[in-house]
């Protein structure tokens, strides 16, 4: 698969000698435009209608974020895939409030299984995770009896909540409290990591949608509103345990990240632009890390595996084919 490319530096984003080319105060690089999938901007970087046209030719998605780490929105070039067909059927389900729910119900689904998968993993590896375990299995049991998408929500919410109160347990660093969920701001730094690791698989989300026949400004689970891009937002429920929170226990349990990546704006905490690129660095030894897949008989990376649910998805609403959401098995 193609490789994304990751600019924090201020700088000049342009075409030549028909390829990519970043210029800054400290560095000029050319970029193998045939070999990048997304461009993830995180510094104040200039470009012109001559590049956008060409990342436009050559299918490249770009993902601009703010100088706090909050993500501000992608440039989506045209798609090139878009079936007519594939979007009535997804407008199809999600006007069919039954065929929505099911596939919402997917979601939140493989969303807490993965959960457990990750909370199983560290209880066998000595901490007492029992209870939250059967908190949140008992809660899990409650999603098919949900009558609606506020319900099913809500349901999601506390399982959620939970969840994240495990955190301090699997951490447990005194400096990586996690008190309560909180965004923008984030008023702790673990809640930093939370929302940053979040928007980083939304965007990678996407940026995968972007390869297939699907429209992301239709999703089931968050309802198509005045968001840009909804269908993102629900794939990546179902990734997040398995992807973003690993990072995070990866990354504190190891003291890669320590309390000097962070610093106070806006009335909370962010990360500094070392945390960033040390996060963006375990992301992508994540995303490119390969496990057995049970039905390819083959490995797989993670990344492909968020292309793989979407292939699934899609299967789902134009051929009816059972929507089976993936489930980590290790």
């Amino acid at each position: 698969m193609k490789k994304d490319f990751y600019i924090f530096n201020n700088g000049e984003l342009k075409r030549k000698d028909n390829t990519l080319f970043f210029e800054s105060s400290d560095e000029k690089k050319y970029l193998p435009v045939n070999e990048i999938n997304n461009i993830w901007v995180f510094g104040e970087v200039d470009i012109n209608k001559r590049f956008l046209e060409f990342a436009s030719e050559k299918e490249i998605v770009l993902h601009y974020f703010n100088y706090y780490g909050y993500y501000i929105g992608s440039f989506y070039p045209r798609e090139h895939l878009n079936s007519g067909y594939v979007i009535l059927k997804q407008a199809e389900y999600y006007l069919n409030t039954e065929k929505r729910m099911t596939i919402a119900k997917k979601f939140i689904e493989g969303a807490v299984l993965n959960i457990l998968v990750i909370l199983r993993y560290y209880r066998n590896r000595g901490i007492d995770l029992n209870e939250d375990i059967d908190v949140i299995s008992n809660l899990y049991k409650a999603i098919n009896n949900a009558t609606d998408i506020e319900i099913l929500m809500a349901i999601e919410g506390n399982i959620r909540e939970r969840y994240y109160k495990c955190f301090d347990k699997i951490i447990n660093k005194p400096d990586f409290e996690f008190d309560k969920r909180s965004k923008r701001p984030p008023l702790n730094k673990l809640n930093a990591l939370i929302s940053f690791g979040n928007s980083l698989i939304y965007t990678t989300v996407l940026g995968e949608i972007y390869q297939t026949q699907l429209d992301p400004r239709i999703g089931y689970l968050h309802s198509t509103n005045n968001r840009r891009f909804t269908l993102n937002l629900d794939i990546a429920e179902i990734f997040k345990p398995v992807i973003v929170d690993r990072v995070i226990f990866s990354l504190l349990n190891k003291n890669v990240i320590t309390s000097k990546d962070f610093q106070r704006q806006l009335n909370g905490i962010i990360l500094n632009d070392n945390g960033k690129k040390k996060f963006i660095s375990e992301y992508n030894d994540k995303l490119n890390t390969k496990i057995n897949h049970p039905k390819l008989d083959n490995k797989v990376s993670y990344k492909r595996l968020i292309r793989l649910e979407l292939y699934k998805l899609q299967k789902h609403i134009t051929n009816d084919d059972e929507y089976s959401p993936f489930i980590a098995g290790w």
